[in-house]
């Protein structure tokens, strides 16, 4: 049983929980495996009108889990299928017909701040702090935001956010519009159940092809945009000198 990722059905909502406490929900396999497993039966489960994508313990989820890069013993292969499986995740999130709610809080970083970017809307508690620390090891980023991170804020933001992977805090996703709003910490999960509740409670048909027409519209370069994020994150991924850099940090 894959303990790493929890589902909780309440009603109409899917809870899905990234599980890994202990290491701030860092990204391993079997987290990355569950999800996707918890986001298909969330998206088969007719009853289901809404996910909310949230992190169990002190953070929402720190990125991938540094202890298991290793350039030395991956193969080309093996980096490959583990790159694809991150991307997979940014597949059912964008391609559902659910809306996601992406409820943040502490630590989002990396590719989790990328699957946050991926959902429809996103709450961010007053203690989050999020960066993209890739480009800064030599590696690159997933889900799209090359695509979708420049045409919500333009190229000069982006290009500043993933190159210098400065930390930031809940103000300046919300300034940005990567969080969607902004609330106290003990409220976060409370807002998002009542948000997806307002959502539940609209026809379910329209809600989906809403999403549809919406993101087939304005991230027509999405599939453009991680083929070559995926062929430049491998290729982070093999260098033994990004690693270094990543274990070191």
């Amino acid at each position: 049983m894959n303990e790493t990722v929890l589902s909780t059905l309440e009603g109409p909502i899917a809870w899905i929980t990234l599980n890994r406490p202990e290491r701030l929900n860092a990204m391993n396999r079997p987290l990355v495996d569950g999800l996707i497993a918890a986001l298909s039966a969330a998206e088969a489960n007719d009853d289901i009108r809404a996910i909310i994508l949230h992190g169990a313990g002190r953070a929402f989820c720190s990125g991938d889990d540094l202890k298991d890069l290793d350039a030395q013993t991956a193969s080309e292969a093996e980096t490959q299928d583990w790159v694809e499986a991150i991307q997979a995740v940014t597949r059912h999130i964008m391609r559902s017909r659910k809306i996601v709610i992406a409820a943040v809080h502490g630590w989002c970083v990396g590719g989790a701040l990328e699957w946050a970017i991926n959902c429809d809307f996103r709450l961010f508690a007053e203690n989050t702090r999020w960066f993209f620390p890739e480009v800064g090891y030599g590696l690159f980023v997933t889900g799209g935001v090359t695509a979708l991170l420049t045409k919500q804020v333009g190229p000069q933001v982006t290009k500043e956010l993933l190159i210098l992977g400065e930390r930031h805090d809940a103000q300046k996703a919300l300034e940005t519009g990567i969080a969607w709003k902004v609330v106290p910490d003990d409220t976060l999960l409370d807002a998002a159940r009542q948000f997806a509740l307002a959502i539940a409670s609209r026809p379910a048909g329209a809600v989906a092809d809403v999403k549809r027409a919406i993101n087939d519209g304005f991230h027509s370069s999405l599939e453009d945009a991680m083929a070559q994020e995926t062929a430049a994150t491998v290729r982070g991924f093999l260098s033994p000198e990004a690693q270094a850099k990543a274990k070191g940090f």
